[in-house]
C-alpha cells in the first residue's frame, strides 16, 4: 500500500482526465488551426478546455493563453511584461524572496537584460513584507510578481493588497497561482491582478500544460514567435490533448472546492499528531494557508533521511519544491523566513489531496514518531563516533 502525500509536486489524474486525453489523441487529433472538419473538432475541444480552465480562476476564456506549464506561463508574464515596459522606460521588476524558482530565476535572467530587480524579503511568519513590497513599486516599475500560495509552506500571500499601488504607478501585477488554483477559490477580478499563471498537473491535469491569464488591454511581448496561435501571444501548434485533460481537471477541481475544509481537517489532524513529537514545529502555520499543505521541522533529523525512510515505508512526501530536488542547498523559502543552520535542512512538506483518507493519515501519524526516534538515535551515535 502506497500513501501519496506529495500533491504539491504533482497530483494524480482527476477522474476522466486520462480518457479525455486519449479521446483527443485518437478521435480529435486534428490541428486546431486547420479549417477542415477535423481541425474544427480539435478547436472545439480546445475552446471547451479554455472555458473550463478560465472558470477555475474566474476569468473570461478569450483572455487565457495556453502554455506548456506554470514555468512557461511565469516566463511569459515576467519577460513579456518587462520587455513591453522597457520600451516605455520601465525597467524595474519587483518580486519576493518566497517565489518559486521559476519566478526567481527568471527575474535573475532579466537582470542580465538590464532589469532593475528588487527581491522583497519575507517575514518570519512566511508572508512577504507587504510594506517593503509597496515601497518598492515606483513609476519606473514594469511588473510586480507575487505568488498567491507558497509551494513549500502553503502560506497565502496578500496579492490583492498590492493591486492599488501597482495601478497607481502604472505597473502590471502578476501572481503565480500554480499552488492555489483548485485548492482555494481564485478570482482574477477579486485579486486585481493583470496576469495570473496556473499549471494543470497541480490539480489533477496532465503535465506539460498550463495557462497565463492576461487582462484585456495589457501589452505583453510574445516570447514564442511564429504563427498566430493563442491570439499571437504564444506561437506553436496547441497541445489539444493536454488542454482537454486540463479542462476536465479544472472542472473537477472547481466542483470539489467544497471538499477543501475536509482536506484541511485531515491536514490539521496530521499536524496535531506529529507535533506531539518533541522538537517539532510547523513552518508558516500561524497565518492563512492553503488547506492541503503543512511543512514541519523535526529537530535533529536530516529531512532527506526521513524522506527516504518514509518512502521505504510506502509514504511519499517531499523536502520542498520538486523542481529543487537533488540540490544540496537548504530551502530558500525557509531561509527567507529566517530559518538558518541545520534547521533549514530538517523540514518535510506533507501535501494532501482529494484522494487522501483518514486511514492514511492515521498510518502516517503512527509511523513517523518511530522513524524520528530511530533517526535521532543514529544521529547521536554518529556524533559520538566523530
Amino acid at each position: 500500500m502506497r500513501i501519496y502525500l506529495d500533491y504539491n509536486a504533482t497530483a494524480p489524474p482527476a477522474p476522466g482526465v486520462v480518457e479525455a486525453v486519449a479521446r483527443a489523441m485518437t478521435g480529435d487529433f486534428g490541428n486546431a488551426s486547420s479549417i477542415h472538419g477535423d481541425g474544427q473538432r480539435a478547436k472545439a475541444v480546445l475552446d471547451d478546455a479554455r472555458t473550463a480552465l478560465a472558470a477555475l480562476v474566474g476569468a473570461a476564456a478569450q483572455d487565457l493563453v495556453f502554455t506548456s506549464g506554470g514555468t512557461e506561463a511565469i516566463n511569459l508574464a515576467l519577460r513579456g511584461a518587462f520587455e513591453a515596459g522597457q520600451a516605455l522606460g520601465r525597467r524595474r521588476v519587483v518580486t519576493s524572496a518566497l517565489e518559486h524558482e521559476a519566478g526567481l530565476h527568471t527575474a535573475k535572467a532579466l537582470a542580465t537584460l538590464g532589469a532593475d530587480i528588487v527581491v522583497v524579503p519575507a517575514l518570519p511568519s512566511g508572508l512577504v513584507d507587504l510594506d517593503a513590497m509597496r515601497a518598492a513599486v515606483t513609476r519606473g516599475t514594469a511588473v510586480v510578481s507575487l505568488m498567491l500560495a507558497n509551494n513549500e509552506i502553503g502560506t497565502i500571500q496578500p496579492v490583492a493588497e498590492l493591486s492599488q499601488v501597482c495601478s497607481a504607478n502604472g505597473a502590471l501585477l502578476h501572481s503565480d497561482a500554480v499552488q492555489a488554483a483548485g485548492k482555494v477559490p481564485v478570482s482574477v477580478e477579486a485579486l486585481g491582478v493583470d496576469l495570473l499563471s496556473v499549471s494543470a498537473h497541480k490539480f489533477g491535469g496532465p503535465k506539460g500544460v498550463g495557462a497565463l491569464w492576461i487582462r484585456r488591454g495589457v501589452k505583453l511581448t510574445a516570447q514564442a514567435t511564429g504563427g498566430r496561435q493563442e491570439r499571437s501571444r504564444r506561437a506553436g501548434t496547441e497541445n489539444v490533448a493536454g488542454a482537454a485533460g486540463a479542462g476536465v481537471a479544472a472542472e473537477f477541481a472547481r466542483g470539489h472546492l467544497a471538499r477543501q475544509p475536509a482536506i484541511a481537517a485531515l491536514r490539521d489532524e496530521l499536524e496535531r499528531s506529529l507535533l506531539t513529537i518533541a522538537g517539532t514545529m510547523v513552518n508558516g502555520g500561524a497565518v492563512p494557508r492553503v488547506p492541503n499543505t503543512t511543512n514541519i521541522t523535526f529537530d535533529g533529523v536530516e529531512a532527506e533521511s526521513l524522506l527516504i525512510a518514509l518512502d521505504l515505508e510506502g509514504i511519499a512526501v517531499s523536502t520542498g519544491s520538486a523542481c529543487s530536488s537533488g540540490t544540496l542547498e537548504p530551502s530558500h523559502v525557509l531561509r527567507a523566513m529566517g530559518v538558518s543552520g541545520p534547521r533549514a535542512r530538517q523540514a518535510l512538506r506533507f501535501s494532501l489531496g482529494p484522494g487522501t483518507t483518514a486511514e492514511e493519515i492515521a498510518v502516517v501519524s503512527e509511523r513517523v514518531p518511530a522513524l524520528i526516534s530511530r533517526l535521532r538515535k543514529l544521529g547521536r551515535t554518529a556524533e559520538a563516533l566523530r
